[in-house]
């Protein structure tokens, strides 16, 4: 089972995905994608880490979340936390598009791979395009390609949940809802 959890910041994202692993009667991986470049991250970073159990594994990812994905066993309960950042790392690091573009295809496809192989996983990221207009030319790429890698991870979810203040809406397949 795949499920996409996206929302806000602090929405609850990352919290309920720690709870559903901790729910799971399986030994957990957590990949986490963040870089701690300034004072701001290594905080989060620090705080995420005291949220989890120590003897999940984690795995630090930066770049190659597919091969991260793909390298975890299937008996484990894979968290990905989070896709926001990732693409972020990618836009410092690879910088162009139609590459990054080429990642988020590759890591949706190993996510659907795992799915479809019976690998649990959850995967986390923001919902950014409901908020102010980005000012800047960057802002805007980096908005549309979160859309764009959101939409594909969805689309092979078998769950959805939008979070708002720790709260869950489902989101569903729009043309199973227009039958």
């Amino acid at each position: 089972m795949l499920t996409l959890l996206v929302g806000g910041a602090r929405s609850g994202k990352s919290t309920l995905a720690v709870q559903m692993a901790e729910r799971q009667n399986a030994p957990v991986t957590f990949i986490a994608t963040a870089e701690p470049f300034d004072d701001d991250l290594r905080e989060r970073v620090a705080r995420h880490r005291e949220e989890r159990p120590a003897h999940w594994h984690t795995v630090e990812c930066a770049i190659e979340l597919a091969a991260a994905i793909e390298a975890t066993p299937l008996d484990r309960f894979l968290i990905v936390d989070c896709l926001t950042v990732w693409l972020g790392n990618l836009f410092a690091h690879v910088g162009d598009v139609p590459t990054i573009a080429g990642y988020g295809f590759d890591t949706t496809a190993a996510l659907e791979r795992r799915r479809a192989t019976g690998g649990a996983t959850v995967v986390v990221s923001n919902e950014v395009g409901m908020g102010i207009h980005p000012e800047t030319e960057m802002g805007r790429v980096y908005r549309d390609q979160l859309g764009r890698l959101n939409q594909s991870v969805a689309a092979v979810a078998d769950t959805t949940l939008l979070l708002v203040a720790g709260r869950a809406i489902r989101l569903d397949d729009p043309w199973e809802l227009l039958k």
